[in-house]
């Protein structure tokens, strides 16, 4: 097999030949049809997220198909095709993981950060953590839904029942869930870096009533706002959008540091909330529904010995919607 390899945080990754990988008990091995390209994976390699296991291959926004079944492993066949999300294993055992919380675990392992990802030809999955596909939509509209999909849902049911939704930050996950949003019947208010009136003009594409720069204020108080872009300044900026009683929800694993803000922002019942991984079941009611809606999800592909291109791209915000890389 080959990779796209880690060795050190801040350093491109090095196309490399490796030994294709065995799968142990409960797990599965995969041929990789494409993999995301998600801003965690910028933090993996620009060394924001601490304690990588090095050398690692990132990515996980996986679709492929199993080649090989380890020992144990039911209800999954060759062939099949399935998805693989961050949270690739959990302990089974700890409080959280005993009431279903298991993005909560106390002993984690996530996939490409402590154990290897889809920036290669194959991987190793927990059999756990594999979701099935079925053969609705392409390898390539299917990858972004593993995390920006994933987290993008996890935070909307998080918001709650908000009728008039803020978005901070329009990339791939936001505007995948602008999408559910507007099909449950909500108002889409989408913020962008100031002055990027190509991201706006996207945002109102797919059915935001409302679009402009996150240092502007919406034209009415927001009923929940959610922020996909890793920046802490946007903190303050949402609870002041939103109204009393309203939910703030930060989706991202990492952020910039919070500015001080007055208590007057939090005060009348706002509530600041963060996302955490997600839970097995978050994938089983996000990927069923997934195809009903319709989804337009836009991609832009890279062949896999480019991800460090990519990356570079999406740091700079030089494609709207997602990144898929395709070995």
């Amino acid at each position: 097999m080959w990779g796209m390899v880690l060795t050190a945080p801040g350093t491109p990754l090095v196309w490399t030949e490796l030994p294709d990988p065995q799968p142990g008990p409960g797990e599965i091995r995969l041929r990789v049809a494409a993999c995301g390209v998600c801003r965690t994976d910028l933090h993996v390699v620009d060394g924001e997220l601490p304690n990588p296991r090095l050398p690692i291959i990132p990515g996980h926004e996986i679709v492929g198909r199993i080649e090989a079944l380890g020992a144990g492993v039911s209800g999954l066949e060759i062939g099949q095709r399935v998805g693989v999300p961050w949270l690739g294993h959990s302990c089974g055992v700890c409080p959280y993981c005993r009431e279903s919380r298991e993005n909560l675990c106390d002993d984690p392992e996530f996939t490409g950060f402590t154990r290897n990802g889809g920036y290669a030809t194959a991987c190793i999955a927990d059999a756990r953590f594999a979701f099935p596909l079925g053969e609705t939509g392409t390898d390539r509209s299917l990858a972004p839904l593993l995390c920006a999909g994933l987290i993008g849902w996890r935070s909307l049911v998080m918001a709650g029942d908000a009728r008039r939704l803020g978005l901070y930050g329009f990339g791939a996950a936001a505007h995948i869930i602008a999408q559910v949003a507007r099909w449950q019947g909500r108002e889409v208010f989408a913020f962008t870096r100031p002055g990027d009136t190509g991201s706006q003009d996207f945002a109102r594409a797919l059915g935001a009533v409302w679009a402009g720069g996150s240092d502007e204020a919406p034209p009415e108080k927001l009923d929940a706002a959610i922020i996909f872009a890793p920046v802490g300044a946007l903190v303050p900026a949402a609870l002041k959008a939103v109204r009393k009683g309203a939910k703030v929800v930060c989706a991202g694993i990492h952020m910039s540091d919070i500015p001080r803000f007055p208590y007057a922002l939090l005060w009348e019942e706002r509530k600041l909330l963060s996302v955490a991984n997600l839970t097995r079941q978050d994938g089983l009611d996000f990927l069923a529904l997934a195809p009903t809606i319709g989804l337009r999800i836009e991609t832009t592909a890279y062949p896999l010995r480019e991800a460090n291109r990519a990356l570079d791209d999406l740091r700079a915000g030089r494609f709207d919607g997602a990144a898929v890389l395709v070995p």
